[in-house]
């Protein structure tokens, strides 16, 4: 990979010696949250309605909406808004779900990882 660049918008951009790859930023959180969802403690991507201050499960199809993919310095800034299982270790749980993001996304993608910050909107037992 010879240079990355991101505009304004949702698309990250690679130069290659072959030609120019573009990634939206939406693909990205997707494949992190599909991720992020396979570790153990996760119940699921938050949504947070600023307004009401309420926090809800978001369903599969809109595990996107719980996480902020962001740019700095030309490497990815992930946001998870997650809800954690009663009784686990947060603790755990973040560090656990921390390294498997950032291993895999940076695989999937060829991109640097800066950051990857973790808050628990939420926990919930689990039947």
């Amino acid at each position: 990979m010879k240079g990355t660049s991101m505009n304004k918008g949702r698309k990250h951009s690679m130069n290659t010696h072959l030609g120019s790859i573009t990634i939206d930023k939406d693909v990205i959180a997707r494949y992190a949250g599909s991720v992020a969802v396979e570790c153990f403690g996760i119940v699921g991507m938050a949504g947070v309605n600023v307004r009401d201050g309420l926090v809800k499960l978001l369903k599969l199809n809109n595990i996107s909406r719980g996480i902020v993919v962001s740019v700095e310095n030309n490497k990815l800034v992930l946001d998870f808004h997650v809800i954690v299982s009663y009784g686990v270790s947060i603790l755990a749980v973040s560090d656990n779900l921390i390294s498997n993001v950032k291993y895999k996304v940076e695989e999937f993608t060829g991109i640097d990882i800066a950051r990857v910050n973790v808050y628990v909107e939420g926990v919930r037992a689990i039947d």
